[in-house]
């Protein structure tokens, strides 16, 4: 993945961003050859050498100090996130100098333990690209019931929730602010991709999603950085309608970038009456002859006295 150009296509996104009047320059009243920031006056802002500066957006200066890449990251007034990728792409010596085999990543049985144990709180494990390596019933439920439930055990059927987003049409469906999750999708790949330059699968993924969708394309052109570790999902369900969702990246300690994602919602609220709905309608007694749809259909109108399919009273949704 790795590649000067992607150090050099950072900087310079980034310095096209700053108006010179943002930083107290007063542009020159003849028309400027570039969008932002020059290199000359960026280093002059920064305290740097224009030649070193130079040698670090053309990929050729792997030895940046701290103090140089903190002092661009402060002109060039980069985030958090922002700053700690611009480290990893001045610095990609200290990753493996050869791309690696992708290997097959699976869940542990501690993992698959708790996923169970959860069951009326959508949760899945992914790994660092965002393959799906595990759910239980309800995170099935929740992001992807179009699918088998069984998908993630095999590597081909394996879900990738990125991939999902741009190239799946019923999970896309699934967002209310589709664009805004596009952005962020886009930015944590960016900032994983820069942690792991010699990544081979991520830059299978990113190779197959830019030559796939313009729309991708276009968003990774601009370089977007960002890690998100929890937020509220503003979902779109095909069977119980508008939930917003909290949810919590817990990592997995003793794995390559495994984590555990979980959705909650809050108490009382209609999103938590649609989950528990989405948990009753998709219930393995619920579903006994019956699709998802006719099963919700009994949950709505029978209530705890009747609504299972079969006559019993196990249904929750009231």
């Amino acid at each position: 993945m790795y590649a000067p150009s992607e150090l050099g296509g950072f900087l310079k996104s980034r310095r096209a961003a700053l108006r010179p009047e943002d930083v107290g320059i007063t542009p020159h009243p003849t028309r400027r050859r570039v969008n932002g920031l020059r290199r000359e006056e960026l280093a002059v802002l920064a305290g740097v050498s224009i030649t070193h500066y130079t040698r670090l957006e053309q990929g050729r200066a792997l030895s940046a100090s701290d103090g140089m890449l903190e002092a661009i990251a402060r002109t060039l007034r980069l985030s958090d996130d922002e700053t700690a990728h611009l480290k990893d792409l001045a610095r990609p010596a200290a990753a493996s100098p050869r791309p690696t085999p992708p290997r097959v990543a699976h869940a542990g049985a501690s993992a698959r333990q708790l996923l169970a144990a959860m069951s009326e709180v959508p949760a899945l494990v992914l790994d660092r690209h965002n393959d799906v390596l595990a759910w239980n019933r309800m995170g099935h439920a929740l992001l992807a019931g179009h699918l088998a439930p069984q998908s993630p055990e095999t590597p081909a059927t394996r879900p990738n929730l990125t991939r999902m987003l741009f190239l799946d049409e019923q999970y896309r469906e699934l967002f209310r602010n589709w664009n805004e999750e596009a952005q962020l999708g886009v930015a944590s790949l960016r900032q994983v991709a820069g942690r792991h330059p010699h990544d081979r699968a991520i830059a299978e993924l990113v190779g197959q999603l830019v030559m796939n969708c313009d729309e991708f394309a276009s968003r990774w052109a601009r370089h977007p950085v960002r890690t998100c570790t929890s937020g509220v999902k503003h979902l779109r369900h095909p069977l119980v309608g508008a939930m917003d969702l909290s949810f919590e990246n817990l990592v997995i300690p003793g794995t390559s970038g495994q984590r555990l994602i979980a959705y909650t919602a809050a108490p009382g609220s209609p999103s938590e009456a649609a989950l528990r709905l989405l948990g009753s309608a998709t219930a393995p007694e619920a579903q006994e002859g019956h699709d998802a749809a006719t099963a919700l259909n009994h949950c709505r109108t029978g209530g705890r006295a009747g609504c299972a399919v079969s006559g019993r009273s196990w249904c929750r949704c009231r």
